[in-house]
């Protein structure tokens, strides 16, 4: 006999302590990633308008906040570096002085393997055009160019203590040159956490806001970031980025992608991570300051369904208040 009334879903949900039993999702503190930003010549860390809470860090500020967040529970973090001037080709981002590369040594001497450091690689926070590679007389990104600086990016990263890098530029090919760049220089022991559906999307303008991004002449990135209206492309770029060397993939931005999410999850064996974009951390902040939500529980079930969607991990700006809410 099934149906009603001999069958009563609701039986499970009586209580508390029973839906926490029975609960499909399980969050961690150590499902989630950090992203810090750390910026070069400042004495103070600055707060950042468009993401309250969150700030562009010393290089000191930057150790103590790795610091306490493992003693919480966090287990990653991924560094952004602002730095104190820009050129064309995003030297920065490769210079062995460079403020990644800084912090990175920093850190490495701080936490040594407590924490798994994850740099972000890419150079658009490096240039002064604001582009994720070097553009060409035409004012268009020449993929194949950028692809030496990506890994002369990621050979100083991983000499400086990264134990990922992530590339996020979005050129065609990038996993693969820098799997053999690392490779070759002795470095098999880096993880590659690929941005591989990394689309053109509108939820990324407080992100540039703390690197002190503006794309010149009012440019956007559609040609080499995904079109927000395709789905089936981000698993060719998936399939693309594992065949090439990925030991992890991701999709950015999170909440609107739940379902390239869930694709990707079903197609794969590798890690997924998804990227609870600084947009979708922004509206969470703004709308709870106005009174228009519960902040805890608007987050909570957002970083849930990320997870329920089938990411194994969740880059988030709410990772030290999840890890707090957790304690």
């Amino acid at each position: 006999m099934t149906g009603f009334p001999v069958q009563r879903p609701r039986r499970l949900r009586r209580s508390d302590a029973l839906r926490h039993l029975v609960a499909e999702t399980r969050l961690g503190v150590d499902d989630l990633v950090a992203p810090l930003f750390v910026r070069e010549g400042i004495d103070d860390p600055q707060p950042i308008a468009s993401l309250p809470g969150v700030v562009q860090h010393t290089r000191e500020s930057l150790r103590k906040e790795v610091r306490e967040l493992a003693e919480l529970g966090v287990r990653a973090v991924i560094l952004f570096g602002v730095p104190a001037t820009k050129d064309p080709v995003g030297s920065g981002a490769f210079d062995p002085d460079g403020i990644v590369q800084v912090a990175l040594r920093d850190l490495r001497d701080e936490v040594d393997e407590k924490v798994v450091l994850i740099a972000d690689l890419c150079v658009d926070e490096y240039t002064d055009h604001g582009h994720c590679g070097i553009v060409d007389a035409h004012g268009e990104v020449d993929n194949d160019a950028t692809l030496d600086i990506y890994c002369r990016a990621a050979l100083a990263q991983a000499e400086a203590g990264a134990h990922v890098v992530a590339p996020s530029g979005m050129m065609d090919g990038q996993v693969g040159a820098i799997r053999s760049a690392l490779d070759d220089s002795g470095r098999t022991d880096v993880s590659i956490l690929a941005y591989s559906a990394k689309y053109a999307s509108a939820l990324y303008g407080p992100f540039r806001d703390a690197v002190d991004v503006q794309i010149a002449g009012g440019g956007h990135r559609k040609g080499y970031q995904q079109d927000w209206r395709n789905a089936r492309e981000a698993l060719v770029e998936v399939e693309a980025d594992i065949a090439q060397g990925a030991d992890m993939v991701m999709v950015k931005p999170a909440l609107a992608y739940l379902d390239v999410i869930s694709a990707v999850r079903a197609r794969v064996d590798v890690p997924v991570a998804a990227y609870h974009v600084s947009g979708e951390y922004a509206m969470i902040k703004a709308a709870a300051a106005n009174g228009w939500i519960d902040h805890d529980g608007v987050a909570l079930e957002h970083l849930t369904a990320i997870k329920r969607a089938g990411a194994d991990v969740i880059l988030t700006y709410l990772a030290r208040w999840y890890a707090e809410l957790a304690t």
